[in-house]
C-alpha cells in the first residue's frame, strides 16, 4: 500500500474503488479525486503510473492497495488499512470484476470459469459490501454516504458466449436492491449502473463484432462508450445528485437497453 499526501481531512469523503487500477475504474477514481474526493483504489495489479503523484489543486488525496476481491479474509484488513490513511469511508464503488476465461458456447463453459465469475464479481463483492454496510451502520457520520455498483447491460441482455458474466451481473443487480432497501432508513442510498458496450481492455478481444453490432443500429446512440462515460454517472451519485433515489439503475449504454421491434 501506498498514500501521495500526508494525512488531512477531505471535504468530500473518501471513496474506495475496487478494481481501479484500469479501465471504468480508473477513469471514475481519477474523476472523483479531481472532484475533490480522497479516493483509495484496491486491486491485484500496481497503481498505474501517476496515480500516486501529487492532486494538484481542488482535488482529493490518492492511494493504492493490493487486494484480491475473491479473499474475504482481506475485506476487514484492507477497510481498516483505507480508514487507517484517510479516515472512514464514505462510499463504496464495486467495479471489480471479471469476464469469462474463455467466450464460447455457454455448452462449453467451464467450472473453472463459473467459480471464478462467482468468487470475484458476485461472492467478493457481496461480502465487501456487506463489511462496509456494516461499518456505516455502527458510526455516525456527518457527509453524506452511498454505494454505487457497477453491473452491466448483461445482467439483463443475454450474452451467450459469457454466461457466467451475465448470471453474476443478474445477481448483483439483486444485490443492489436488497442492500438499497436495508439501508434506506439510515438515509445510505444504493444504486447500480449499467454500462453498455464501452471500450475497455475487457471489450477489445471483441472489438470488430461490437463494432459491426454499433454499426448495424445495436446501440442507438451510434458509438462506443467510454469510461468516462460511466466515470460520469458515478459522480453523479457519489456527489449525492439524485437525493430522493435509492435501489435505482442508471443504464449507461447509448440506449443499447431500449427493446425495439
Amino acid at each position: 500500500m501506498s498514500a501521495a499526501l500526508p494525512k488531512k481531512s477531505s471535504s468530500r469523503g473518501t471513496v474506495l474503488v475496487t478494481g481501479g487500477g484500469s479501465g471504468i475504474g480508473h477513469a471514475t477514481a481519477q474523476l472523483l479525486r479531481a472532484s475533490g474526493f480522497d479516493v483509495a483504489t484496491a486491486g491485484p495489479n500496481e497503481a498505474p503510473a501517476g496515480w500516486l503523484d501529487p492532486a494538484p489543486p481542488g482535488a482529493g488525496r490518492a492511494g493504492h492497495f493490493l487486494f484480491d476481491l475473491a479473499e474475504t479474509a482481506a475485506h476487514g484488513p484492507l477497510l481498516d488499512r483505507i480508514e487507517q490513511e484517510f479516515g472512514p469511508i464514505t462510499c463504496l464503488v464495486n467495479n471489480a470484476g471479471v469476464t469469462s476465461l474463455v467466450r464460447g458456447d455457454l455448452l462449453d463453459l467451464s467450472p473453472e470459469s463459473f467459480d471464478r465469475s462467482v468468487a470475484v464479481n458476485l461472492r467478493g463483492t457481496f461480502f465487501l459490501t456487506q463489511a462496509l454496510a456494516r461499518r456505516f451502520l455502527a458510526r455516525p457520520e456527518d457527509r453524506a454516504r452511498s454505494i454505487v455498483t457497477i453491473t452491466s447491460v448483461n445482467a439483463q441482455i443475454v450474452g451467450e458466449n459469457r454466461g457466467d458474466f451475465c448470471m453474476t451481473k443478474a445477481g448483483l443487480s439483486m444485490m443492489v436492491a436488497l442492500f438499497a432497501s436495508r439501508l434506506a432508513d439510515a438515509g445510505i442510498p444504493v444504486f447500480e449502473i449499467r454500462p453498455g458496450i464501452i471500450a475497455t481492455a475487457m471489450t477489445e478481444p471483441a472489438r470488430e463484432c461490437y463494432t459491426a453490432f454499433i454499426g448495424s443500429g445495436g446501440v442507438p446512440a451510434g458509438r462506443w462508450g467510454t469510461a468516462e462515460d460511466v466515470a460520469r454517472a458515478v459522480l453523479t451519485l457519489v456527489a449525492g445528485g439524485l437525493p430522493y433515489a435509492t435501489g435505482i439503475r442508471l443504464e449507461i449504454a447509448g440506449g443499447m437497453q431500449i427493446h425495439r421491434v
